[in-house]
């Protein structure tokens, strides 16, 4: 069996919720493609990661479906766990920075996939939503307090390989941030927490805290 770390990527306040993160640290033991597709199928988290080069941050994403050029709360994961102040994904260059309880990561708002940013009328109107059939890939979001920048989300991939929301989400948090041109503070799914800032030349910046499951 191939060795793999799992992480939980957004934690709130307390240490819980987070969406789960497989990462492969050596990439190497699974270098095709389809290989490691169909590992990330097997394993069936919302994301795993393959490291193909620790100290140069060079990674490579997969869902339980697809190849990703990019996405956001991986990168946060992966760059908390090797500590380096880059991850070179397909898509860029990504930012890594810790800072005291918080991995931050900084990503070109264009290098996230596509999502439809769903805006509700209030936060409760968020928690009621069932999960949708299989089709577009669903950010509902409201605010929960709009002067502080305080957001509910929930988001729902569509996908049908088994994901049916997602507990955390960092590239939806990003497209978000940049259509509403202000920093966020997110609380998606039961209880994750992702903070972000928009940056100059469509730049922004996501960050939450991280833990080692095992």
């Amino acid at each position: 069996m191939t060795d793999y770390d799992v992480l939980r990527v957004f934690c709130g306040p307390d240490g819980g919720y987070g969406n789960e993160l497989a990462v492969v640290r050596e990439g190497s033991v699974l270098p095709d493609r389809a290989e490691r597709q169909e590992f990330a199928a097997k394993l069936g988290f919302s994301e795993t990661v393959f490291v193909d080069d620790p100290e140069r941050g060079v990674v490579d994403i997969y869902t339980p479906s697809l190849r990703l050029p990019f996405a956001g709360y991986p990168c946060v994961g992966v760059g908390w766990l090797l500590d380096v102040p880059e991850l070179v994904t397909p898509a860029g260059v990504v930012g890594v920075r810790l800072d005291g309880e918080f991995s931050w990561i900084e990503a070109q708002a264009a290098w996230a996939p596509p999502r439809t940013l769903r805006r509700h009328a209030s936060a409760a109107e968020v928690d009621a939503l069932d999960v949708p059939e299989p089709g577009e890939w669903i950010y509902a979001w409201a605010w929960q307090d709009e002067a502080a920048g305080r957001v509910r989300a929930r988001a729902f991939p569509g996908r049908g390989d088994g994901v049916d929301e997602d507990e955390a989400t960092g590239a939806a948090a990003i497209l978000l941030t940049q259509e509403l041109g202000r920093a966020l503070n997110i609380t998606q799914g039961r209880g994750s927490q992702i903070l972000t800032a928009p940056q100059p030349h469509d730049w922004v910046e996501v960050g939450g805290r991280v833990h080692l499951e095992r």
